[in-house]
């Protein structure tokens, strides 16, 4: 059905009405003191969403931007950087730290998995001259649904020495995320996840001892430079022309996700994820992350059944009931699907999306009993 299709992916999400409205409205000028007022609001709330004392930059970029923005201000050439890789976008962090000319190491598990304490606590107890500047690790890995321990890995890192950069672009606003209390040195993420905004706006925090790193980098970013961004962010503007429309509709989301609450927002995304899982298994489908600990709140990847294609099922999850489900990524292409609870996403949406896969594993062969999934997510929904 046309204007109908349903976003049940880990990114862009589904946005609200009002939010679209507001961006829909015509611009206003960046340097207004209309604008001046809305930037004003949002970086306050940006803290509270980021539930940090420190500024909040926000870029004019995607995600990956932010990645940039957190990394080529704190590397100069011949750094030791350890990287901590459960998936594709673990990976993207020492891409990124190579490109500035870091020594990049990795630890990498396989796809579904998450880094045990233990193993980064020995790998940090080798490193004897303290030559380990940086590690980055993911929060809530988006190509996998696997979900780091971030509390413990950074309390970790933070005994060594090394500075904590952490990809939250798929648990901010879902997760408790808490870099203050947790001592995450520098965090980032983007606007189209559990911000409830369209692509085109990424963000970043970074506490004291991160900013002393900053102070010896030889040769930080232009565009994403710290120095300009704390500037801007004092007097209420941006170092260059912003995305003026998505920070409005950006200043009507954080003031929805203010008024629910960070708790309540996280505690949402919880039950939606595992009341998802619970009636997937119901559904006799395998789960990529088996161990509830271990799962993201925002996105669950699911195995096929034998004999059914994950093209098959997500062509006719669209074709038959506008629903979008994300294909695997890389090396998990077409081997899983993924679903998203991320965002402006609510009990009915669920209770839809379980129903609508329902009907087309029913459709492609599937053996399981017709109807558990649905009874199942009503009932933990209820809960």
């Amino acid at each position: 059905m046309k204007d109908k299709t349903f976003l049940m992916i880990p990114g862009p999400t589904p946005v609200p009405e009002s939010v679209m409205l507001d961006i829909a409205k015509h611009p206003i000028g960046h340097r207004s003191s209309e604008f001046s007022s809305i930037l004003e609001e949002v970086y306050e709330n940006l803290k509270y969403v980021f539930q940090t004392k420190n500024d909040v930059f926000m870029f004019t970029s995607s995600g990956t931007g932010a990645m940039c923005a957190a990394l080529e201000n704190l590397i100069n050439e011949g750094d030791k950087v350890l990287s901590l890789v459960i998936g594709n976008f673990g990976n993207r962090w020492a891409k990124i730290a190579e490109s500035r000319g870091a020594k990049v190491e990795k630890i990498e598990v396989a796809a579904g998995e998450v880094i045990d304490p233990e193993i980064l606590k020995l790998a940090l107890s080798e490193d004897k001259n303290k030559e380990i500047k940086i590690v980055t690790l993911t929060h809530s890995e988006t190509s996998t649904g696997a979900a780091n321990d971030i509390k413990t890995l950074c309390s970790i890192i933070r005994e060594h020495g090394a500075i904590s950069v952490v990809d939250g672009v798929t648990s901010v606003c879902a997760m408790p995320c808490k870099p203050d209390e947790w001592g995450i040195d520098v965090l980032i993420s983007g606007s189209q996840k559990g911000f409830m905004v369209p692509p085109g706006l990424a963000f970043l925090t970074a506490n004291e001892r991160a900013w002393k790193v900053y102070e010896q980098c030889k040769h930080p970013s232009f565009y994403f430079d710290w120095a300009a961004y704390k500037k801007s962010v004092q007097a209420n503007s941006t170092p260059f022309t912003p995305a003026v429309n998505l920070i409005v509709g950006l200043n009507t989301a954080l003031k929805m996700i203010k008024q629910e609450g960070i708790e309540k927002v996280n505690n949402r995304h919880k039950r939606h994820a595992m009341a998802l899982r619970k009636a997937l298994r119901t559904m006799n489908l395998k789960l990529l992350v088996p161990q509830d600990e271990n799962a993201s709140y925002a996105i669950t990847s699911i195995l096929p059944p034998e004999g059914i294609s994950v093209p098959d099922i997500r062509k006719a999850l669209k074709e038959d009931y506008d629903i979008v489900v994300a294909n695997g990524q890389n090396q998990l292409k077409d081997k899983i699907f993924r679903m998203g609870t991320l965002g402006f996403v609510c009990d009915r949406d669920l209770i839809a999306s379980v129903g609508a896969l329902e009907a087309v594993l029913h459709k492609l062969g599937h053996n399981f009993a017709i109807g558990e999934g649905v009874k199942t997510i009503i009932l933990e929904l209820e809960k």
